[in-house]
């Protein structure tokens, strides 16, 4: 993260802080004028509505609309029409997707059309198909946008045209670049996707209906899925009405056979729509498969011809295959639905739309029957064939800022392993900002992140409302945990684990035996009250490090406490082992907002350093960590180089080049981070017994040694040891390997979670 990220965070809490509390003295003052879930409440948000995002309310007012809302009204009350709302309306004041539609332009004449020139491709990476007959104006208009959106994913464009008889026939003349495949009579949408992709060279194929226009970056998220996970065989874009509505985030089929295009009509923005997931199917408009799996499969079955269905029943034969049909919200595709066929199933080809279904029923009765819901029947799972999975809950106080905070490192890790499970995860972070990248990162790995205005007022009521669809929730930190615990043990019946990271309570009260503030005591004991309370009702807790976890088992004897790695990591090949030639200098690693690691440094940076500077006068000391304080900023001098946040590469390349790293810790709780990190690197280091608390470490490999006036003298003597140093770092992989590798914390999650 750069500074100038670092500088916008911190702007952005501050102004968003500051908003909050204009916003919430305003709702104070609605509140009481106008309780929540009252009739006046309702009437405020309409006139609220009508007067920041008129468009949207006009949208509303249309006869359908309103009888939805009679609809809500008779069966969920005013409550219910209030939460609609807040859901449909609310959040487009906070989260919106920017948006280019450009007007197609209408000629008389193929000289009426400005050119374009697209490179072509010797050896595409992707075939785009693009199915035509007539409508010239929204080729055009598709082409352009692919022109000018695509990027450099390298790509080919293939019109399968299905005799069309306007200004199609002559479309090379003012587009250059691309293949034009004709059918030798009309063989409609299937028939002509098929013909056509026999000419595709790519290693994916596209199918793109000709009434769309792609959006900015379209097509490498695609590229991007597919290439990471040699499981996803067909992968489809967020679809959007032309006025910003959402058209479809992925297609849910029931038991019956009949389908859902699954958020139509609401926000595209909202974070139910935004992250990677698994569908039934996904809308024949724009999406991807790999080419071998397509030529497997015998492209589109011919059963369903001359339209409809095939797209449904092209994503369970990709599923019978073995292979993942996925949504990619990044993917943003504009679409003119209706523009090829109409909108009506009366007449035209849209009248085969009720016939194949029936088809496709028939053909997969079976897995319809055995895999699928009863219509309608709990959207929560079916949006994203969770109904298939065992859901997590994971809660915390922020999305992961992984690389600015230890403990945030470790959420990310334990989310990844609830994936790697196979599990369906959503990620409640309490304070429901969207930290970027963060949040699109846990997005694009398939997680659901709750955030915006609406999960701000609402996170409870959403809680209370879908704790039944979860079996599992990790919950983090006391602080956070305690808001939620009673709402998790009344409203769900999920197995509630409960991780703390280390005990505040413990961490305080050493702190109070060094600094002997009494404020300190009191605080240790309101953490110790909230500790235990939650020890109490959670079914299971994680400790990290075996002094902790016996602290607790002393306490709650009945209770299933388990010892679980705090940082998980791939295994070290001990056989590529780093040499402590040409290294120099000492180094800390800790963040700034962790009142242990302010007292570290500068306990040692005015007590321990200048005593070693005495007989290593050419030493430097590089400090690191994020939330850099003043206090900390007055010891920068020539031998003390404060560095603050730097990037992962910069870190990897200091504990590469350093000789030592020191963890002068002298209180704290749970394991130490920076330890373990240290270890991973296989970068000699010495600490403190508190330290190393938890780790279990052997004090004739490892340097341990007291937070005292003779930790200079062992500093000096270990850093003139090239021997001990080199056998420290032959002793930190086999250590890793044994303790914090993903084995060892997958057997402690497998013992909580059944899958």
């Amino acid at each position: 993260m750069s500074i100038k990220t670092i500088i916008w965070l911190t702007g952005e809490n501050v102004c968003r802080k500051k908003k909050l509390k204009e916003l919430n003295e305003q709702e104070n003052i609605i509140d009481k004028l106008a309780p929540k879930g009252s009739k006046r409440r309702v009437v405020v948000n309409i006139c609220t509505q009508v007067y920041t995002h008129p468009k949207q309310i006009l949208h509303y007012m249309k006869p359908q609309k309103i009888k939805r809302v009679f609809y809500y009204l008779f069966h969920d009350g005013i409550r219910g029409v209030s939460k609609v709302l807040d859901d449909r309306m609310l959040m487009g004041s906070d989260l919106k997707l920017e948006l280019v539609v450009k007007k197609q332009i209408t000629g008389n004449s193929i000289k009426d059309y400005p050119e374009i020139v697209f490179k072509g491709a010797e050896n595409p990476l992707v075939s785009i198909i693009i199915p035509v007959y007539n409508q010239f104006d929204y080729t055009y208009a598709c082409l352009r946008s692919i022109f000018e959106n695509t990027g450099d994913i390298n790509y080919e464009i293939i019109i399968a045209d299905d005799c069309s008889n306007d200004l199609t026939k002559n479309i090379c003349e003012v587009v250059k670049g691309i293949h034009v495949e004709k059918t030798q009579g009309q063989s409609y949408f299937l028939r002509n996707c098929n013909h056509a992709a026999k000419a595709a060279k790519g290693k994916y194929i596209v199918f793109l209906n000709n009434d769309t226009q792609v959006q900015e970056n379209w097509l490498k998220p695609l590229v991007d899925l597919m290439e990471r996970d040699s499981k996803i065989g067909m992968a489809g874009s967020c679809l959007v009405y032309p006025d910003g509505r959402l058209q479809e985030a992925g297609g849910i089929l029931w038991k019956d056979g009949s389908a859902w295009n699954f958020g139509n009509g609401h926000n595209p923005a909202m974070p139910e729509y935004r992250y990677v997931k698994d569908v039934d199917y996904i809308s024949g408009a724009a999406i991807m498969i790999r080419h071998d799996l397509w030529n497997e499969l015998g492209g589109f079955d011919e059963t369903f011809a001359p339209a409809y269905c095939e797209d449904s029943d092209l994503a369970f034969s990709v599923r019978k295959k073995g292979y993942r049909v996925v949504y990619q919200p990044l993917s943003v595709v504009v679409h003119f639905e209706g523009i090829s066929n109409g909108t009506s199933v009366e007449s035209g080809i849209k009248a085969y739309q009720v016939e194949n279904q029936k088809k496709f029923y028939e053909k997969w009765e079976d897995v319809l029957e055995r895999e699928h819901l009863p219509n309608a029947q709990d959207p929560f799972l079916t949006r994203d064939r969770s109904q298939l999975k065992k859901r997590i809950l994971v809660i915390d106080h922020r999305v992961p800022i992984y690389d600015n905070d230890a403990g945030a490192r470790t959420v990310l890790m334990y989310t990844k392993l609830f994936l790697e499970l196979g599990m369906q995860v959503t990620f409640l972070p309490n304070d429901f900002f969207p930290f970027q990248p963060y949040t699109q990162e846990l997005e694009q790995m398939g997680v659901e992140v709750l955030y915006g205005n609406y999960y701000m007022e609402h996170g409870k009521d959403w809680l209370i409302e879908n704790g039944k669809y979860f079996d599992y929730v990790y919950t983090n930190r006391p602080h956070i945990s305690i808001e939620y615990m009673d709402l998790l043990k009344k409203y769900s019946k999920a197995k509630v684990i409960y991780y703390g990271h280390d005990l505040h309570y413990l961490r305080e009260q050493r702190q109070y035996e060094i600094e002997h503030n009494a404020e300190l005591l009191k605080s240790s004991e309101k953490w110790k009250k909230i500790e235990f309370e939650l020890c109490r009702k959670a079914d299971v807790v994680y400790a990290v490090g075996e002094y902790e976890a016996a602290v607790l088992k002393k306490e709650f004897p009945d209770k299933i406490i388990r010892c679980v790695p705090a940082y998980i990591y791939d295994t070290i090949d001990t056989n590529k082992m780093p040499s402590i030639e040409n290294r120099r200098d000492i180094l800390f690693v800790g963040g700034f907002g962790h009142p242990p690691n302010i007292d570290a440094v500068m306990w040692f940076g005015k007590e321990v350093f200048p005593k070693i500077l005495e007989k290593c006068p050419d030493m430097v000391w590089y400090v690191v960590g994020g939330k850099v304080t003043e206090e900390i900023k007055s010891l920068e001098s020539d031998h003390i180089k404060i560095l603050g946040y730097v990037t992962d590469e910069k870190l990897q390349e200091l504990y590469r080049t350093c000789k030592l790293v020191v963890v002068p810790l002298r209180y704290g709780a749970g394991v130490k981070g920076k330890v373990v990190e240290c270890m991973y690197y296989q970068a000699p280091f010495i600490t403190t017994p508190t330290g190393a608390e938890g780790l279990g470490l052997d004090e004739n490999k490892f340097a341990i040694v007291e937070a005292d006036d003779m930790m200079s003298d062992a500093i000096v003597d270990l850093y003139q040891d090239d021997k001990r140093l080199q056998q420290i770092m032959a002793d930190c992989g086999p250590y890793i390997n044994t303790h914090f590798t993903r084995k060892q914390a997958m057997d402690v999650v497998r013992a909580d979670i059944k899958i």
